[in-house]
């Protein structure tokens, strides 16, 4: 047998193809009897309603595209999990594709989501440029999670990353650390604030910033953690950016015979399951990844639905999880 369609459904049920038409989009003129049958002869058959019809007759598709800056950060799959839950809590599916860390990448993403016809597209931690976002806002709702933005077209929902580089900061400095180092994120979404956070936490206290630019991968921290351990008298205490690069800090002093926290403390940023496993204990800054994700779809459906014009510049408080990387000097 091939793949049932909607006139089987309709003689198995007993009822007229338009009728379960009806109950196929949802509409409320339909007796809960006649519902239930052709629910119930709908799900003995495996027939399930043809989306691309359905787009063309509502005009939209009830799907929204997710584009996630990096599939190894374990940053992305927690913002992901808020998105999925928010969406189906909406009636809409996900699609999800991955810009590998480029900026270029991701356009082509957001380009082929277009083509598929999607309502709107959520961008996480998006390298894209400000002009291309602002070029492909003109053509689908856009929502960038986790980058600060100014834009009049593009909505955002991020994390105070200023305020969580001087959380980690202070966090170290109240511990007596006075020769802190910061691993940054490069050109990586929110990076800059986090360092700037940490430069001016350093200032406040009467202390030198000492800033080692790097990425927001475990290689780039382990390749900043090689540099700290070498290169003359290891500091009291690290802040690496984001987790991933502090795990790779982690893995270097290590390698060099530094103890943590009894020789360094370390703290990382966004405090993802990866922080939390037992034997890493990482101290972080926390970022609330679901309620993240649920907020830029819930962002996201405003534009789709024309409730608003304006763009919103959502910006969430973060909060420090102490473990054990960290430590009293």
């Amino acid at each position: 047998m091939g793949t049932p369609t909607m006139e089987d459904v309709a003689k198995a049920a007993g009822v007229s193809r338009a009728l379960v038409s009806l109950v196929m989009r949802g509409s409320d003129k339909v007796s809960d009897a006649s519902r239930e049958r052709v629910l119930t002869a709908a799900a003995e058959l495996g027939y399930r309603p043809n989306l691309a019809a359905r787009h063309l007759a509502s005009k939209r598709s009830l799907t929204i595209g997710l584009v996630l800056n990096d599939l190894h950060n374990p940053f992305f799959p927690e913002v992901a999990d808020g998105v999925h839950d928010a969406a189906i809590d909406a009636g809409y599916h996900v699609l999800i594709n991955s810009g590998f860390l480029r900026g270029d990448l991701e356009r082509e993403a957001v380009e082929s989501f277009i083509d598929l016809g999607v309502d709107g597209v959520l961008l996480a931690g998006a390298r894209i440029s400000s002009a291309d976002l602002e070029q492909l806002a003109t053509r689908v709702p856009i929502t960038v999670i986790g980058r600060h933005l100014r834009s009049t077209a593009v909505d955002s929902v991020n994390n105070d990353d200023r305020a969580g580089g001087r959380l980690a900061t202070e966090h170290l400095i109240e511990l007596g650390h006075r020769r802190i180092v910061h691993v940054d994120g490069g050109q990586g979404a929110g990076s800059s604030q986090r360092r700037s956070g940490y430069t001016a936490a350093m200032r406040d206290h009467g202390l030198e910033p000492e800033v080692i630019s790097s990425q927001f991968t475990e290689e780039a921290g382990l390749r900043a953690g090689q540099r700290i351990a070498s290169e003359g008298p290891a500091p009291e205490a690290v802040f690496a950016a984001n987790d991933v690069a502090a795990v790779g800090v982690l893995g270097a002093l290590a390698d060099h015979g530094l103890r943590v926290p009894e020789d360094v403390s370390v703290v990382g940023y966004d405090n993802t399951s990866l922080a939390g496993i037992h034997h890493i204990s990482l101290t972080s800054v926390d970022q609330d990844r679901r309620t993240m994700g649920s907020l830029a779809v819930e962002v996201l459906l405003e534009r789709i639905g024309g409730s608003r014009r304006g763009a919103v510049h959502h910006v969430i408080a973060p909060s420090l999880v102490r473990r054990a990387t960290s430590a009293e000097r």
